[in-house]
């Protein structure tokens, strides 16, 4: 079980980092949309910065299917929302991005709501599920995406309004965590199949797999999920957009994630108070965190001279820059007044 724990903390310090090198490297390459998915894969293909960020994504993608094959789906949730300290540490570092003081204070949450979960654990008591019925993983998992989508593109159509507010990202945020949820749901399922290598073999393990939604679920959420998130991450602060993202994705995968794969909470009450009180605070955190950025300072103006800041205009001769003599300058005055626009 001590495995999956310091499996979950690999995951979540390369994801982290990963988010953070796509960021800084998107940073550096021309405006991408999901509009135009060939021109944003061929852009961020060709940055090496960006390859070495998907690297470590995929590489956290390994170390969760360790994490659900030895810890409780809402035990894991526990502890994956404590990589938003280490997210917010090297966005500030390698992006420079503030982090406010109420942020700070929210990472100390953080790091209680992960001690509490952590303490919760007990070896050889907590059930962790190898299985759940198909049916029931596509009736929670296909609604979830074409809203996840349908979100997505609600949010591209307002931003392309012309008189639009700022994006905050909450709505890039929300979109992606559905996919992500999906998606942990997904992975959650592919460490189920390989569980039983030892009793069916690979041939067997791989065609169960092939049978079942989840390496499909995994194809889809991948491919949209890659355009639909590089896009997102271009335009907002990594370190406010990924928290919104991991807020919906833990949230959908603790709750709907345990339910399908039938796993139950830890019968001691201190260890379930820990359990359900740790999970819910990192959520809450996370939840209250500022979602947009507060306006920046405008710079003040430079100094006017005095001769403009003066009520009266210096005097000079009736003729100068006029074109027309010095006597003809009244009349000319109320024409222009009369016919003037």
């Amino acid at each position: 079980m001590w495995w999956g724990v310091a499996a979950a903390l690999l995951a979540n310090l390369l994801y982290s980092a990963g988010f953070v090198l796509e960021k800084r490297a998107l940073a550096a390459l021309p405006e991408v949309s999901v509009r135009r998915p060939t021109r944003l894969l061929r852009l961020v293909l060709g940055s090496p910065l960006w390859i070495g960020g998907s690297l470590a994504l995929a590489s956290g993608f390994g170390a969760q299917l360790v994490v659900y094959r030895t810890l409780p789906i809402a035990a894991a949730q526990g502890i994956f929302v404590s990589g938003l300290v280490i997210l917010v540490l090297l966005s500030s570092v390698l992006l420079g991005e503030e982090t406010s003081g109420r942020e700070r204070y929210a990472l100390g949450a953080i790091l209680l709501a992960l001690l509490m979960v952590v303490l919760s654990l007990k070896e050889g008591s907590d059930t962790v599920s190898r299985g759940a019925p198909a049916p029931l993983i596509l009736l929670l998992c296909v609604p979830s995406l074409a809203l996840g989508v349908w979100l997505y593109g609600s949010a591209e159509r307002r931003a392309r309004h012309r008189h639009r507010m700022p994006t905050t990202g909450v709505e890039y945020g929300v979109a992606v965590g559905l996919l992500y949820g999906v998606s942990s749901l997904a992975i959650k399922g592919v460490s189920s199949h390989l569980g039983v290598l030892g009793a069916s073999g690979f041939g067997g393990a791989a065609l169960g797999l092939l049978r079942s939604p989840y390496p499909y679920l995994l194809l889809f959420t991948g491919a949209f999920g890659l355009v639909m998130s590089q896009a997102a991450l271009q335009r907002c602060r990594a370190s406010l957009i990924v928290p919104v993202c991991t807020t919906v994705t833990c949230l959908f995968t603790a709750v709907l994630g345990t339910l399908a794969f039938g796993e139950t909470l830890p019968e001691d009450p201190l260890r379930l108070s820990l359990r359900i009180g740790g999970t819910a605070l990192a959520v809450s955190v996370l939840l209250v965190m500022p979602k947009h950025d507060p306006p920046r300072p405008s710079h003040p103006s430079p100094p006017v001279p005095r001769e403009l800041t003066s009520n009266h205009e210096p005097r000079r001769p009736a003729a100068e820059d006029s074109g027309v003599p010095a006597g003809q300058g009244a009349a000319a005055s109320p024409g222009k007044g009369a016919g003037g626009h």
